[in-house]
């Protein structure tokens, strides 16, 4: 299997306990965000939830490449619309569907990480995700974690391989 590396998204967020810069995100001011949003720094960024930014550094993609690795990418949906309408062919979009709305809300609430206007928005968030679906490649149902990991690796072995 060819070598895969996660991108490092870039946030105007605050990092959450135990999340390192340059580790788990590129952490930035929302003027350092936006700024590089204007000198098109960015393969992809969305205003995910108001006022909170993430996107894809170009210079993050840059340095996998660099090591000789291929990229994968951890991002909303129109950020993976985005990213497939920019490299089309050399993209393969993968949506990650949970089983349903219903289990979606029990695991957040399972991980006690959010307030009910924060769940609540996150479930309205990803409804409307969930309708963009059809316009990836291939779509995999997270209702076993083991059983979609191997769907994807399989999924990404054979476009890596085909070409």
């Amino acid at each position: 299997m060819p070598e895969l590396m996660f991108s490092i998204s870039a946030t105007n967020r605050s990092p959450r306990a135990n999340e390192w810069h340059a580790k788990d995100y590129y952490f930035m001011s929302t003027e350092e965000f936006k700024n590089k949003i204007k000198t098109e720094d960015f393969v992809e960024w969305e205003e995910v939830y108001e006022g909170t930014f993430y996107g894809t550094l170009s210079s993050e993609v840059e340095r996998i490449w660099s090591i000789g690795k291929n990229v994968i990418f951890d991002v909303d949906v129109k950020g993976g619309l985005s990213i497939k309408k920019k490299y089309k062919e050399n993209a393969l979009a993968i949506f990650i569907m949970p089983p349903s709305i219903e289990e979606l809300e029990r695991r957040l609430r399972s991980r006690g990480a959010n307030d009910e206007d924060d769940l609540r928005e996150r479930i309205d968030k990803a409804k409307y995700e969930m309708s963009f679906a059809n316009d990836f490649d291939k779509i995999i149902i997270n209702d076993d974690l083991q059983l979609a990991k191997k769907e994807a690796i399989k999924i990404v072995t054979d476009f890596l391989t085909s070409e």
